[in-house]
Parts: structure tokens; sequence; C-alpha cells
């Protein structure tokens, strides 16, 4: 599947799923801009993929900040792919939860997906084409303990997605969602020993996803093979919610 002479912004890229999914484009043919918060660490993986002869180039993006969305899009320009994967989250029982909290984990999981998305529609809409990738959670389709916030922000990119879908199909842009299960990432890495050891339990293939097959899935959605596929959402989590 090859991306060749298309621009994709993957928020999130400086590690993780994000980073991931930068690589996996760049090495498809994508000129990729990676956009993250950690400004200085996106430079370094941009440096690092145009090293190997790959076209990528870094931006600051802070998805929960308004300012930093517009000054990142009026940089950026136009592209042909936005990939959303900026997430933030930690595992706290909801009644532990202050509105502090329930205000980052939305501003970042939902609104930044919002926020980015519709400023970056316009150009999409005047070419009548383009590719949206939102990478949600298993969370946001069956729910998680200690996550339930998350969770409910989660499930509203799923909502997202798939009213989007109709509204710009007579656009020829698609907009499709990805739900990672448990992923070795920096995030889940904070996560305590026992709830990854209960994680891993619970997972029929017993391991956690790696990055690059969350980005397979979204590389499927960038391409043109997925060009009569929209509203759609697939889970990559090792039959985790195989009755989800």
């Amino acid at each position: 599947m090859r991306l060749d002479g298309l621009r994709t912004m993957v928020t999130g890229a400086a590690s993780g799923i994000g980073l991931a999914t930068a690589e996996v484009f760049a090495q498809a043919g994508s000129q990729v801009i990676l956009a993250d918060l950690a400004e200085e660490q996106a430079e370094r993986e941009a440096n690092r993929l145009c090293a190997l002869g790959l076209n990528a180039i870094s931006l600051g993006l802070d998805v929960s900040d308004d300012n930093s969305v517009n000054a990142a899009v009026a940089k950026a320009g136009a592209v042909d792919v936005l990939v959303n994967v900026a997430g933030w989250g930690k595992i706290q029982p909801f009644v532990e939860n202050d509105k502090a909290f329930w205000d980052k984990v939305i501003a970042v999981n939902f609104y930044g997906v919002v926020k980015l998305t519709h400023a970056l529609l316009p150009p999409m809409i005047e070419r009548k084409r383009g590719k949206i990738i939102n990478v949600s959670s298993d969370a946001g389709r069956v729910g998680s303990l200690g996550e339930t916030v998350y969770a409910g922000a989660k499930a509203g990119v799923i909502g997202f997605t798939k009213s989007l879908a109709r509204e710009m199909a007579r656009y020829d842009i698609t907009v499709n969602c990805v739900c990672p299960g448990p992923t070795d990432t920096p995030l889940l890495a904070a996560v305590p020993e026992r709830h990854r050891e209960a994680f891993q339990k619970a997972i029929p293939m017993r391991r956690f996803a790696k990055p690059h097959e969350i980005a397979d899935a979204a590389l499927f959605f960038a391409s043109k093979r997925s060009d009569y596929v929209t509203g759609q959402i697939l889970s990559v989590s090792g039959g985790l919610t195989l009755a989800g």
C-alpha cells in the first residue's frame, strides 16, 4: 500500500503509536508531518527519518490549545491525510477524579480531534478528496475499569467518526477509526504493573499490540485500497473485545 505524493499530518507523533504511524506512512512514500506537544522530540524523530531517506518534518502542536492548533494548521497548510493519534489518560477510579482531570482527558482525547479536523477539512472539501483516520480505543467501544471518562471521550471519537463520515461522503473524503487495545507504548508503561498483568491475561493472544500493528491498520484506511470504506471502526486488540 503506497502513499506516494500525499502529505500526512500525524498528531502525537513523537512517540508510541503516533511515531510508528509516522514511520510506516513515510516508508509508504508520504511526506509526514510529525506534530506533537513534545516539539524537540518530534524534531529529533523527523530528523532520524530524514536520515533514512524518508520525507518528514516536525511541528509543535498542543491539541488541547486553540492557539496552538490554529498556528500549527497555518504552518502545515493543506494535507491529504490526517491521523489523529494524540491522547492522554491514566488509571484512576472515577470517584477519585476531579474536574481538572476530566477537562484534560476530554480536551486531549476528544475536543482536540474535533478542533484539528475542523481546521484541516476546508481544503479537503475544496479538492474533493482526503482521508481522516481517528485513533480511538477499545475502551471507547466496551468500557475500561479505571478509565471511565477516558472511555467516554474515546466513545465520543467513535460517534464523531461515524457522523463526520456521513457528512463528508459527498466530497469523497473518508473518515475511519482504529481502536487499539493495550499497546506497548510509554502511556502503557505508566500504568501500574498489576493492571498491565490483568490486561495481558485478558487478551486472547496473550500479548500487547506493537505500535506498528496499529499503524498498519491506519495505513489501510489512508491507502487507495480503502477508497470505498468510510465510517468504519476497526479494533486492533488481539481479540480482547471479541464479544464487544
